[in-house]
């Protein structure tokens, strides 16, 4: 087990830190779920190819993309043909989350220990850098009173449908 190394006046014995998260629903090349945490000053981002989970069992593959500008957190919508990431977004939860400590700290190191307070994903989580590959992280929720090893995902959007086609015309 690693021991996340933080200065003693990073952990905070007063309220915690309380910052905003979203998770888009991305209907690119292929479905996956867009991660963001506002980290920095700017929205730290992760690719989830199979989504969130509320079970502790699955560690669910977050990939490092490039950071999001806050602003972005609203976005819906689509993105055209020929951009990065082509297809449609949406919202699919949003909120915010908490820590004990300083998250650009945690995110320094490459393991975040972090609370979501968000409609669909809830509770204790961590996201952990896989050491040997640097874009590659785990997203494990945690085992506490939100955890369900029945829950499933549900996409806002159905499967498939509302995707682009390499002639920029929607499926």
């Amino acid at each position: 087990m690693r021991i996340l190394k933080v200065p003693k006046n990073a952990l905070t014995d007063k309220k915690p830190i309380r910052k905003r998260f979203v998770i888009h629903e991305h209907h690119a090349t292929r479905l996956h779920f867009d991660l963001r945490l506002e980290i920095g000053g700017t929205g730290k981002s992760w690719a989830v190819p199979k989504g969130p989970s509320m079970d502790p069992f699955d560690k669910r593959l977050a990939v490092a993309v490039p950071d999001h500008s806050l602003s972005y957190f609203k976005f819906e919508g689509t993105l055209a043909e020929g951009t990065y990431g082509a297809g449609e977004v949406r919202v699919w939860d949003s909120g915010d989350y908490e820590t004990v400590v300083d998250p650009q700290l945690q995110y320094d190191e490459g393991k975040i220990v972090f609370t979501f307070l968000g409609k669909k994903v809830r509770g204790e989580f961590i996201l952990t850098k896989i050491s040997t590959q640097p874009k590659n992280w785990l997203l494990i929720k945690r085992d506490d009173k939100f955890a369900d090893v029945e829950w499933r995902l549900k996409t806002i959007l159905p499967v498939g449908s509302k995707r682009l086609t390499k002639h920029g015309k929607k499926k």
